[in-house]
């Protein structure tokens, strides 16, 4: 059994992601920049029974496509460097605005704890989340946590433990398209399959190329250049 293990925090900005983050990790974290990029890098740990988690918090975006050097490197990350688990940090007072991010995260990786921060406020304005349903629907753990008071922090660290160490297993939504863009993905799917192997997604690789995500095709294409030369 492994002792160390790497989350990544994702999350639109203003979500209370960082705020998490510190709170967490306290001095246990340093900065610096992405390899090639301008975009700060802030990595830091928690210990947790006789476990270190390492948190990279990722840059805050509202999606992981091309648009932005901060949508790269989020998505870049997840995709390519695997964490054990990533944690998307949802606004409890604007998740329709947020699940956006949340439903992108689920179609390419499967260990997602989906963490709603700012459940007090929201409290406060009435609104109620009912967690249980939201993991029923989802297929993955779905967490209410205050991270400016530190509420809901002994759950959120069980449930990261017992995933990581396969207590639960999570099984992702799997999202339906319409008749049409279903139909062309699993036209080009498994080609997809036929190159990226078990490394990443196929369907959510098909999806990206159905949108005409260059980048991420030249991504792609550069990282199994560096692949098969190792």
């Amino acid at each position: 059994m492994r002792d160390e293990y790497r989350i990544a925090l994702a999350g639109n900005p203003n979500t209370g992601k960082s705020t998490l983050f510190n709170a967490l990790t306290g001095l246990r974290q340093h900065t610096g920049n992405w390899a090639g990029k301008t975009v700060t890098h802030a990595q830091g740990s928690v210990q947790y029974k006789d476990k270190t988690f390492h948190l990279i918090d990722l840059p805050g975006t509202y999606s992981l496509f091309s648009n932005s050097t901060d949508e790269e490197v989020a998505r870049n990350y997840i995709v390519f460097e695997k964490p054990d688990l990533t944690l998307v940090v949802l606004d409890a007072t604007s998740l329709e605005r947020n699940f956006n991010l949340a439903l992108q995260v689920l179609e390419m990786t499967k260990n997602v704890v989906i963490c709603i921060n700012l459940i007090d406020v929201a409290e406060e304005r009435g609104i109620h989340i009912n967690e249980r349903l939201l993991t029923n629907r989802l297929g993955v753990p779905v967490i209410k946590i205050s991270a400016r008071n530190k509420k809901g922090f002994p759950m959120l660290l069980d449930t990261i433990d017992r995933i990581v160490t396969g207590a639960i297993e999570c099984n992702p939504i799997q999202i339906t398209y319409p008749d049409e863009i279903e139909e062309k993905i699993k036209q080009i799917e498994p080609k997809v399959r036929g190159i990226v192997g078990n490394h990443l997604s196929a369907r959510w690789v098909s999806l990206r190329l159905l949108d005409g995500d260059e980048a991420l095709l030249n991504e792609i294409s550069k990282r199994l250049v560096v692949a098969e030369e190792v």
